[in-house]
Order: C-alpha cells, then sequence, then structure tokens
C-alpha cells in the first residue's frame, strides 16, 4: 500500500486529528484560564484573549481544511485517472511532509516568512502533480 497514493492521504487525514487533539488540548484549558464560557461564545474574535501559542495551532488546523482540500481531490484523481506512478506518489508524500513541518512550524514558532517558504514548497509539490495529470490527460 506504500506505492499508493492514496497513503499520504490517509497520512495527511491523520495528521489533521493530531493537529485537532493539539487544538482543543491547548484551547480549552486556556479558555478556562481566560474565563471564557464556550456555550456563550458567539464570534471568532472572543477568542483573541487566548495566547497567541494557543491561536497560532487552532489557525493551523484550520489551515488544513484549506488548500489540503485540492490535495485530496488531485490525489483521488490521479489514482482514478490510473498516473499515481512514482513520481507522483513522491510528490504527494512530499507534499504531506512539508504539510507536517508547517504545522510544526506554525504552532511553535511561526515566523511568517519561513512559514510562507514552507507553504510555497508544499504548493509546488502540488503543482507538480497537477501538471504531470494535465500532460498525460493531453498526450493520452
Amino acid at each position: 500500500m506504500q506505492d499508493s497514493i492514496l497513503s499520504p492521504v490517509l497520512a495527511l487525514i491523520c495528521w489533521t486529528f493530531v493537529m485537532w487533539a493539539w487544538m482543543y488540548a491547548t484551547r480549552i484549558p486556556a479558555m478556562r484560564r481566560a474565563g471564557l464560557d464556550a456555550r456563550t461564545v458567539k464570534e471568532k474574535k472572543e477568542l483573541d484573549v487566548l495566547p497567541r501559542a494557543v491561536r497560532q495551532i487552532a489557525d493551523n488546523y484550520n489551515h488544513l481544511h484549506e488548500q489540503p482540500v485540492l490535495f485530496y481531490a488531485l490525489a483521488f484523481y490521479t489514482h482514478l485517472a490510473g498516473v499515481a506512478d512514482p513520481i507522483n506518489i513522491t510528490l504527494a508524500w512530499l507534499y504531506v511532509v512539508l504539510r507536517v513541518i508547517h504545522s510544526i512550524y506554525q504552532s511553535m514558532v511561526n515566523f511568517v516568512p519561513v512559514r510562507f517558504a514552507l507553504f510555497c514548497l508544499a504548493s509546488l509539490a502540488l503543482f507538480a502533480i497537477a501538471a504531470r495529470d494535465v500532460l498525460t490527460l493531453l498526450t493520452a
């Protein structure tokens, strides 16, 4: 199964669950310390009183529901179209590894220029998979 492009999909989904657990493990205690009652919070800006480190983890969790959606769709297309060759599989794993590094970096350091570079590198892996899939489609 390691030679399947679906394995990196599963890995990123599992990583998203790790970030979900980390988010709530930090957010719930921080909300208690700040005197916030989750049942009464109506707007995200009310959470601005939480420590930046806690918000960074939540921000990353949200980011894992943005661009990775394109990764999931692209990986499934690649699989179903039968173009999940070793290069595309390697690019998919590269994307996942870079997103995990991005998550850890954003959650612990969050120096935006470095985080942006990680995002761009991951994006290039996605672009490469998409370009290879389009070329295969056009030359078939």
